[in-house]
């Protein structure tokens, strides 16, 4: 019998690390060192809609790396604490939607300034219309259903950067970095040359939590091309568990599998092509299960995806605007089957 080459048991090992990050128990609410300083902490999406966080301990201070809800902060702030007495003073928002940056008002009363691609602030003057003089806007409508949103304020970035960030104190680098438009207009990563450790926010996610209408999926296939050029060994997502490069490079191949399966029937009238989702979501499941939602209401995030590529290929509405605006809002507040908090 011939013997396996060397590259293929690497590439048998990879794979099985890399499902095996996937697939592993759920370690919710759990502090997980990456290396020496560099800390990982998946939040509990299906319960409290809470994003991931990391932070990184400098010589003297810390960095957070994305604010999540108010009750997400308040959960991961006694753990650093519990690691180090240096101040926590920067937090950084990889995006603007609420389970990565509405906390801001609580890490900057610890000390912290909230820091964001510049994009951030703009998309915020565009749905957080509220906080700037205009009608109330996604927060006003949010505080309705979490009483963590009641308890505090919405506050705006006020450090940004344009291409790239750099915190660097001769042990530890962190480049805050752009590659362009994917989750949204002002996608960040937190790069860790060192280490090889990539922080991606929401841009790439470990599991069925993409929400795409206030991106672009073209875009962000790109944008994950460029991310993936960085070489990261361990790449910490904005949901579901840590994992290695092949989330980048899995999370990137179901968007290109959608596009495809969309493209295939973007002449279809829209209520032919909706009679269609059941069997192009069958499709995605035979090669991409990791980002096909299984759970109740399923289907509706499914459409949501479906119709945001169908638009932006046709500029024809699949769905009603209120299906995609609850489409975020399960996105950031509780997605699969979660509560309010």
């Amino acid at each position: 019998m011939q013997r396996p080459t060397l590259f293929a048991v690497l590439t048998i090992v990879a794979l099985a690390s890399m499902v095996h990050a996937r697939g592993a128990a759920v370690q919710v609410n759990t502090v997980k060192e990456l290396a020496p300083g560099v800390y990982f902490h998946e939040g509990d999406i299906r319960g409290k809609g809470h994003c991931n966080n990391g932070w990184v301990i400098f010589d003297d201070y810390v960095l957070v790396l994305d604010a999540n809800f108010p009750s997400g902060a308040q959960e991961i702030i006694p753990k650093i604490k519990a690691q180090t007495s240096k101040p926590i003073r920067f937090a950084f928002d990889t995006h603007h939607h609420g389970d990565h940056a509405y906390a801001n008002q609580v890490w900057a009363d610890n000390g912290a300034v909230p820091v964001a691609h510049e994009n951030v602030v703009a998309e915020m003057k565009k749905y957080e219309t509220g906080l700037f003089g205009g009608k109330p806007g996604r927060w006003e409508t949010e505080a309705k259903a979490r009483a963590d949103l009641r308890a505090t304020r919405l506050k705006a970035p006020s450090l940004l950067y344009r291409e790239i960030m750099i915190f660097d104190d001769g042990t530890h680098r962190v480049e805050l970095r752009y590659f362009g438009v994917g989750h949204t207009y002002g996608d960040g990563f937190a790069w860790l040359p060192k280490e090889k450790i990539l922080f991606t926010g929401d841009a790439a996610v470990n599991g069925p939590f993409n929400y795409m209408g206030d991106g672009d999926s073209a875009a962000w296939i790109e944008t994950l091309a460029k991310a993936q050029q960085l070489g990261a060994a361990v790449v910490a997502p904005g949901h579901g568990p840590v994992g290695n490069g092949g989330v980048l490079a899995a999370q990137r191949a179901f968007f290109v599998a959608l596009r495809a399966e969309v493209e295939k029937r973007k002449d279809l009238a829209p209520d032919r092509l909706r009679a269609e989702i059941p069997t192009i979501r069958t499709a995605l499941l035979a090669q991409h299960a990791t980002y096909v939602d299984t759970s109740p209401k399923a289907s509706d995030g499914f459409q949501a995806q479906v119709a945001q590529v169908y638009k932006e290929l046709t500029g024809r509405a699949l769905v009603s605007s209120t299906a995609m605006d609850e489409a975020r809002r399960r996105h950031e507040r509780h997605h699969a089957v979660g509560r309010a908090e």
